[in-house]
């Protein structure tokens, strides 16, 4: 397989038709190499427009919705990320190249092991993966400029919202399936948040994600 044709094909077919046109973004998906975040034996189809399987069973996200919301963000070198779910740790390494510093929450010690491993081969020196629970967000290094969340929450917690500089933006998927929203959400205030949905998605729930009360009769 010709990878540089590969990852052009992945950029230009899938990614700029999904109105990422942000040429930093897009030299940042030549940059970081995501052939070597997935699995060794999913190599071969590492820019496919697919959920790639990870260890434990949880899946990446496909890279037009990574790099979509790696446009909408719109981070800035002095800023501090949060991001729940750290997967296989590309999408840390792409938020660490845009931003000061990441800290990525892992609730699976497998995948947690993977993702650290992944970043250090890569020369990723800037983002700090921990093994956790995220679902309430990461209090320990609040407020965060920005929090990216990697997998759907059902209702978005009011922890996150409290852990958010004002001025700072929180990208997530909110909802259930069959139709969830990729939202981004902005503290305008101390008690003011705008929201924005850039597009609909279905994507595997956060573990221990808070749910919406449900009517019992």
């Amino acid at each position: 397989m010709n990878i540089e044709q590969a990852r052009f094909n992945m950029i230009e077919q899938q990614i700029r038709p999904w109105d990422v046109l942000d040429q930093d973004v897009l030299n940042l998906l030549t940059i970081v190499k995501r052939e070597n975040f997935v699995p060794a034996v999913y190599r071969n189809i590492a820019f496919a427009d697919l959920e790639i399987p990870l260890p434990g069973g949880e899946r990446m996200l496909s890279p037009r919705v990574e790099a979509r919301v790696l446009q909408e963000l719109a981070l800035t070198k002095h800023e501090t990320v949060l991001e729940i779910g750290a997967g296989s740790g590309y999408m840390a390494a792409l938020l660490a190249a845009r931003a000061r510093s990441v800290t990525t929450v892992e609730i699976a010690p497998e995948l947690a092991a993977f993702a650290e491993q992944n970043l250090a081969a890569n020369g990723v020196s800037n983002a700090h993966v921990v093994t956790g629970d995220g679902s309430l967000g990461w209090p320990g290094g609040a407020p965060y400029d920005v929090i990216c969340v990697s997998g759907g929450l059902p209702i978005m917690p009011q922890e996150f919202l409290e852990q958010l500089k004002i001025g700072g933006r929180i990208a997530a998927f909110v909802g259930d399936a069959p139709v969830m929203k990729a939202q981004i959400i902005t503290r305008v205030d101390e008690k003011q948040f705008r929201v924005s949905d850039i597009f609909e998605t279905v994507v595997a729930p956060l573990k221990n994600a808070v749910q919406p009360p449900r009517f019992k009769f």
